[in-house]
């Protein structure tokens, strides 16, 4: 398992890297539209950025893939909270973002609360535990319908408005997850012959993923940068992980210590995540909150 968790590491810098280089490109691409998405898929490939972020996230999916063949899932996403802190980092010192104090608070917390869970994985019993069938169906369908409904809802309703860009992001990120989740179960199907990979869950990772694209590239268009980003990983990597104990039945600790510091690491990303957005100002003159110019995590001139 140790070299599963050795790439998982290397996906979560490599996811981090994409995703900045991506916002880079999206930015200086034309709006992407659901009414066109051909051709809003050229114009983000003819974006020189954008497309080497790219070819860098397929490169992190194959890493992704090697190590949910090797790791359990959960295990897997929590070592992945460590891009957090690579997203940090990098955005800072290469990419011309300044983040307050608030968002390295939040990041800081949620990627403590990430490896907790990850730390306190009990022990895997020999033989593979299974699936659950109806846990299985039940996330996917459910996320994956109610993920594409926020994505399509989150610019025509005014109250949803202020924070499109963010819930775009978020959205993406649990498409992104029950992509992992399908993934995760077609590398244990795979092992009874490549047929097995005729099935409903290549195609539920194929729409997540496609639905995903759009999603994240609009997101990262209209949302400050690393914000977003940080809610599309923590989005993903909850899902996954809850995915996890829920369908491929992943330890949740082996006593009462180690299930009660889950449960307490899961409470410390949920408080994390909600402080990496920047506060809304009062309402302007056009009725829509403001970012607050002080904490908003942008390039810097």
């Amino acid at each position: 398992m140790t070299f599963g968790l050795a790439l998982a590491l290397a996906c979560a810098l490599a996811t981090s890297v994409s995703f900045l280089f991506k916002q880079r490109g999206a930015v200086a691409a034309p709006p992407v539209r659901a009414r066109h998405p051909l051709g809003s898929a050229a114009e983000l490939f003819r974006s020189k950025w954008f497309t080497v972020g790219l070819l860098v996230a397929v490169g992190a999916w194959g890493l992704h893939v090697g190590a949910l063949a090797l790791a359990p899932l959960s295990v897997v996403q929590a070592v992945l909270a460590a891009g957090l802190v690579f997203l940090a980092v990098l955005a800072e010192r290469f990419f011309g973002f300044r983040l307050g104090r608030r968002q390295w608070t939040g990041l800081i917390i949620t990627a403590v609360g990430l490896a907790i869970i990850g730390i306190t994985q009990g022990a895997q019993p020999s033989d593979p535990p299974g699936y659950a069938l109806a846990a299985l169906i039940s996330i996917e369908a459910g996320v994956l319908l109610v993920a594409t409904g926020v994505a399509l809802m989150a610019g025509r309703i005014r109250v949803l408005q202020a924070r499109e860009g963010l819930l775009l992001g978020a959205a993406a990120g649990a498409l992104f997850g029950i992509s992992d989740i399908a993934l995760k179960f077609l590398t244990g199907a795979v092992g009874d012959g490549v047929l097995e990979l005729i099935s409903p869950w290549t195609f539920a990772a194929l729409a997540a993923s496609i639905i995903a694209f759009y999603t994240s590239a609009r997101s990262l268009q209209i949302g400050p940068g690393v914000e977003v980003i940080a809610l599309t990983s923590v989005a993903a990597n909850l899902i996954a992980i809850v995915g996890g104990v829920l369908i491929f039945r992943d330890s949740i600790g082996s006593g009462a210590l180690a299930i009660t510091g889950r449960m307490i690491a899961f409470g410390l990303v949920i408080a994390g995540a909600a402080l990496i957005p920047a506060p809304l100002r009062v309402a302007g003159a056009h009725g829509k909150p403001a970012e607050a110019a002080a904490t908003t995590i942008g390039p810097s001139n």
